[in-house]
């Protein structure tokens, strides 16, 4: 089952150095799921100056309790206060879509 993930990042002064603090593990676990094709998509959101504010992932799992359990309740952007918005919505990826990206 795929969903879009939408993921804002807390408004405070310290919000960027949280998520500059635990980027690269975030990276590392993205990179992993990427490869088991679990990520399909992803995109940092960003504001009007150019900022990182956010994350957008399309992601493919069993279930939302898979989603949770397997990533997003692991997550770095999760566990070091990143995200502090996160909404998750149910969608399907069209099959062409999919195999267009294994080119």
């Amino acid at each position: 089952m795929q969903f879009i993930v939408t993921a804002y990042d807390g408004k405070d002064s310290e919000a960027g150095a949280r998520r500059s603090s635990v980027r690269e593990q975030h990276l590392a676990g993205a990179k992993k799921l990427v490869k088991e094709r679990k990520w399909l998509f992803a995109a940092a959101l960003l504001d009007d100056e150019g900022k990182m504010m956010g994350s957008v992932m399309i992601v493919d799992f069993p279930s939302k309790d898979a989603l949770l359990s397997e990533w997003l309740d692991n997550d770095p952007y999760v566990a070091g206060n990143v995200w502090e918005e996160i909404d998750i919505r149910p969608c399907k990826v069209p099959d062409f879509i999919l195999d267009a990206s294994l080119l």
